[in-house]
């Protein structure tokens, strides 16, 4: 929940109770009695009851005996998000042309928090990994999109955000030492990409590039990831680094055209 001193007045607690129950409800926790949400959430059970009653009258939750769910209509939230900001015509089209030539996977991801959101996502990939459909969120240090993005904050925030950092590792490889974090990190803004393998799940080796508004400031990240084994990072930045750099340029340049798109894809 938010701190009490960075809410502004008209701030409606009861609506962010029921926001917070819905995101509870995730692919670790797709269902959860009463008492389970009031702890995940860290609210008293009679506060997430009326909120869970509310959300069941409404339509977006379900129950099956005393566990509580998602219901099918929680995704007209996230659909009304797709059309309205015109991510399918212009991110996708560009995942699909990257996926086309060069396979793999590829996918665009913002900045929240400690976290990233994947906003769009093209893969040939069958493998039992790490998934990455649209909306699921992964710790940023352990991603190449979340070093860009990271990497793309001004001094002072992006100081800020490795400050506040609690890595844990996911992986045997996975970098926790908020040193080196820091100094990969300074390396990524240098040479305006980052590389990973291994961090977040085993057998992904991924590069990102920096998607830049017309200030130049840092919105999304645009990656393009294989499986560790049959790509490297060198051969990922000999092949793919100049294709990924001009898709990010050309997305960068139609984010005037879809005004909704770029607010959403602001700093």
């Amino acid at each position: 929940m938010i701190d009490p001193a960075d809410k502004p007045s008209e701030f409606v607690d009861s609506l962010a109770k029921g926001l917070a129950i819905l995101e509870s409800l995730d692919g670790s926790r797709p269902e959860m009695t009463l008492s389970e949400v009031a702890k995940t959430v860290n609210l008293s059970p009679a506060a997430a009851r009326r909120s869970l009653i509310t959300l069941e009258h409404l339509g977006f939750i379900g129950r099956n005996g005393k566990r509580f769910h998602l219901t099918p209509r929680i995704l007209t939230l996230g659909s009304a998000f797709y059309g309205a900001t015109g991510i399918e015509e212009v991110l996708q089209p560009e995942l699909r042309g990257l996926v086309e030539k060069f396979g793999d996977a590829s996918s665009i991801a913002t900045l929240d928090g400690h976290d990233v959101i994947y906003i769009a996502h093209v893969s040939v990939q069958r493998a039992r990994r790490a998934s990455a459909n649209v909306g699921v969120r992964y710790p940023a240090f352990a991603t190449s999109m979340g070093r860009v993005l990271v990497a793309g904050l001004p001094d002072g925030e992006r100081q800020a955000w490795l400050a506040g950092l609690k890595p844990e590792a996911l992986t045997s490889k996975t970098c926790i030492d908020p040193c080196r974090l820091g100094e990969e990190i300074e390396e990524v803004r240098a040479n305006g990409y980052a590389t990973t393998v291994d961090q977040l799940d085993y057998g992904i080796t991924a590069i990102a590039v920096p998607i830049r508004n017309a200030e130049g400031a840092t919105v999304a990240a645009l990656n393009s990831s294989g499986y560790t084994g049959l790509v490297t990072p060198e051969r990922l930045v000999e092949e793919r680094l100049p294709e990924l750099r001009a898709t990010a340029s050309h997305i960068a340049h139609q984010l005037t055209r879809y005004p909704v798109l770029g607010s959403v894809l602001g700093p």
